[in-house]
């Protein structure tokens, strides 16, 4: 029997409002017993004095990039990058190549991941070839092991077609995520539209871009009484948007990413592609707007949207394709900009990292109650570490956080009963 006997760790678990010195012993993968002083003669004792162990992150967005895109990274680097930042489950995105629209491309994701030191979970593409053009056969997706459904990387254009997966969705206990912008509004466009764009003489994305996609998202659960989630919000009036849905009783939920609650469109004026992503960063407005949500509830979870690409790739500020990588800062981004600056707590903090997406995603994870599966984070609260991109553990180097100075150091991450980084 494989057993890891954590000494001496503050405890911080939200699902149970646990906060407090303990220990807690791993037996076979799972969670055999939590608190209190516990003694075991046989298993790997880590000391974890001056650390907190809290459950593994779940990350509900991350691009893998596999199969088609294995320059940029695949599931196993993906899952040695999760590990490195805490992240014990991840929901994989469909924009490969092929894009993950049949029951064997689900396949293969399941079947490469299975050592991996993460847990994959698989979101199907909506339609066929992410073109917006034919719905995909959902429920073969599902039995082929899918557990969410989207788009993401372009939004379903067709409404009938958003509407009519929205629909069948629940019934196949599948959830729709959904990348929402109005593609005829982006069009063309480079960077957040505005001051900077004007100042750097480059076309813009308005936010009225993503403030639509999600008022049809809304608009469509509260029309058929569905349920959707709205993925990395980064405008004031998406926020505006959901707030006043979730009133409503609309079963909207939604997530940001870290740099849409830590940096703003200033960034870009070093004309560093590695600040380019899709919804881009956005104004200091827009990322007060995003912190107030995520402080009053609008904002269900945070998500990293770790989106890989090659140096060569972003060389080019105009040419260079949209995306940063996240999952090795995330939780550090969290603690610096949020629990830090007083924003939230750190129970706060994991909930929307953990506990949260767990329960949206519906899986036995995000908790430490005895009995659950030996998925957990040790890290260091308060130390303080400038992010190194090239000492990153994926396979690129865009970091959006890259030379910036955080607090918070992952040290151990055990995933399936088993020490799967450690510093």
């Amino acid at each position: 029997m494989n057993r890891i006997l954590i000494k001496n760790a503050e405890i911080l678990d939200p699902s149970n409002g646990r906060d407090g010195t303990g220990d807690i012993l791993i037996a076979d993968g799972v969670l055999s017993a939590v608190g209190g002083e516990i003694r075991c003669a046989d298993a790997e004792v880590v000391d974890a004095s001056g650390l907190i162990a809290a459950p593994g992150l779940v990350d509900m967005h991350v691009h893998l990039r596999d199969p088609g895109f294995t320059n940029k990274e695949d599931i196993l680097s993906g899952c040695r990058a999760a590990a490195a930042g805490g992240v014990t489950s991840l929901l994989c995105m469909p924009n490969t190549n092929p894009a993950v629209d049949t029951p064997e491309t689900v396949r293969y994701i399941r079947e490469k991941a299975e050592n991996a030191d993460a847990r994959v979970y698989v979101a199907a593409a909506i339609t066929k070839g992410l073109k917006s053009e034919e719905i995909n056969d959902l429920r073969a997706l599902r039995d082929a092991g899918a557990i969410a459904l989207s788009d993401d990387g372009c939004p379903v254009v067709n409404s009938r077609l958003m509407g009519q997966a929205m629909r069948l969705a629940p019934s196949l206990h599948l959830k729709v995520v959904s990348h929402c912008e109005d593609l005829f509004l982006s069009a063309g466009g480079k960077l957040n539209e505005g001051a900077v764009s004007q100042k750097l003489g480059v076309p813009g994305i308005p936010a009225a871009a993503e403030d639509c996609g999600t008022a049809r998202e809304i608009a469509l659960a509260a029309a058929y009484g569905v349920p959707v989630h709205i993925c990395h919000v980064s405008t004031k009036t998406s926020v505006a948007l959901i707030r006043d849905a979730k009133r409503r009783g609309v079963q909207v939920t939604a997530e940001t990413a870290p740099h849409y609650f830590a940096l703003t469109e200033e960034e870009l004026l070093r004309r560093d592609a590695d600040y380019r992503m899709s919804p881009p960063l956005r104004t200091e407005e827009d990322r007060l707007a995003v912190i107030e949500g995520i402080r009053d509830g609008t904002i269900d979870a945070i998500a990293t949207d770790h989106a890989p690409h090659t140096p060569q790739e972003k060389a080019d500020f105009l040419a260079a394709p949209n995306g940063s990588i996240g999952m090795e800062t995330s939780l550090a981004a969290g603690i610096t900009y949020l629990v830090h600056t007083g924003m939230i707590t750190m129970t706060e903090l994991f909930r929307l990292m953990s506990t949260a997406p767990a329960e949206l995603l519906g899986l036995n994870a995000g908790t430490l109650q005895v009995g659950a599966p030996a998925d957990l984070v040790l890290f260091a609260p308060e130390e303080r570490w400038t992010v190194d991109e090239n000492r990153l553990h994926g396979k690129s180097q865009n970091a959006v956080f890259k030379g910036r100075e955080l607090i918070g150091k992952v040290k151990m991450t055990v995933c399936r009963g088993k020490i799967v980084y450690k510093e």
